[in-house]
């Protein structure tokens, strides 16, 4: 299942009154309006964990490999899957660990994928957290782009804290200041992510 997180004008103009230091990045860059969230929570941690650590192309055509020959990504065709056959896609052992690990967490009944979506936001990191493999920083994006949650600002995304720092020209971003600008973009904090990571990526220039 694929679901569009759709971003509004008006999301960008109450984003611009309660932050209008974010004015000249909306303006700069209009094409802003959404992304496809495949609104299936193990499906993307699946997809999360292979891609760890790798290049986007690595960790596609990795990917694209296992999901080829599971035929479909669930929990009860990773753990029948040959060991050797995981390898042979790319797979490192350690993650292989990981990926059996969610799928026995999903079929023993200790996480309800589905029924987690579901869930406050806090209580989806706090849960997905007890798996190996997934940090807070895993969990939050996938809240971000698998659940199209709207209100993520996540300080343990290196891009994000870069953004931040070249929108007020800072020189360092401590996690108390970092919460001040968290309150101040909610509730469009996933909003502020996509901007921040275009000024992070040189999309405005600090005088």
């Amino acid at each position: 299942m694929s679901i569009t997180c759709q971003i509004t004008q008006h999301d960008k103009e109450m984003l611009c009154r309660k932050a209008p230091e974010f004015s000249a990045i909306v303006a700069r860059f209009p094409e802003v309006s959404g992304f496809d969230c495949t609104g299936d929570l193990f499906y993307a941690l699946v997809e999360s964990i292979i891609s760890q650590q790798l290049a986007v192309k690595a960790a596609a055509a990795i990917f694209g490999r296992v999901e080829h020959l599971l035929g479909e990504i669930s929990p009860g065709n990773l753990l029948a899957a040959d060991n050797l056959q995981l390898r042979q896609c790319g797979l490192s052992q350690r993650k292989i660990d990981y990926l059996r690990g969610i799928a026995d967490a999903s079929l023993s009944g200790r996480i309800n994928f589905s029924d987690l979506a579901e869930k406050e936001d806090s209580e989806v990191i706090a849960t997905l957290t007890t798996l190996k493999g997934v940090g807070i920083w895993t969990a939050e994006m996938l809240l971000l782009f698998a659940l199209g949650r709207p209100d993520i600002l996540s300080y343990n995304d290196l891009g994000i804290r870069k953004g931040i720092m070249a929108l007020y020209n800072l020189d360092e971003l401590s996690q108390n200041d970092f919460e001040f600008y968290r309150k101040r973009y909610s509730p469009y904090g996933s909003l502020a992510s996509l901007y921040l990571w275009k000024i992070k990526d040189g999309g405005l220039c600090v005088k």
